[in-house]
């Protein structure tokens, strides 16, 4: 089975930065995309970022505008491993950090989303 573990988050004060860790494991062949989702207190989970890997050597990304220029998602030199560097945090990005995944395994026809149990971020002013 496909299992995705979120990190690195905690409490940290507006202007300061974490950044947050996917690690996903099990049978996967290539994960073709990788996002992180966000979802405040009482409110419903919104994209952030993806990043989608074009080539061997080429990847793409997009961002939401309320975290364009502060948040950077990145894979990390393990294959299945993604990051979510976040600067200049503010109160409005308090909530839960999901990853989620896209990919083929070894015993399914199609690519399959796969999502993580989330990581909590507290921005204090």
């Amino acid at each position: 089975q496909v299992q995705l573990v979120e990190s690195g988050g905690g409490l940290v004060q507006a202007g300061g930065s974490l950044r947050l860790s996917c690690a996903a494991s099990g049978p996967i062949v290539s994960i073709n995309d990788m996002a992180w989702y966000h979802q405040a207190p009482g409110k419903e989970r919104e994209l952030v970022a993806v990043i989608t890997s074009t080539s061997s050597t080429t990847d793409s990304t997009t961002y939401a505008d309320s975290v364009k220029g502060r948040f950077t998602i990145s894979r990390g030199n393990a294959k299945n491993t993604g990051y979510l560097q976040m600067n200049s945090l503010k109160p409005a990005d308090t909530g839960v950090y999901y990853c989620k995944i896209a990919t083929l395994t070894f015993s399914a026809s199609k690519v399959k989303d796969y999502w993580g149990k989330g990581t909590l971020v507290t921005v204090s002013s």
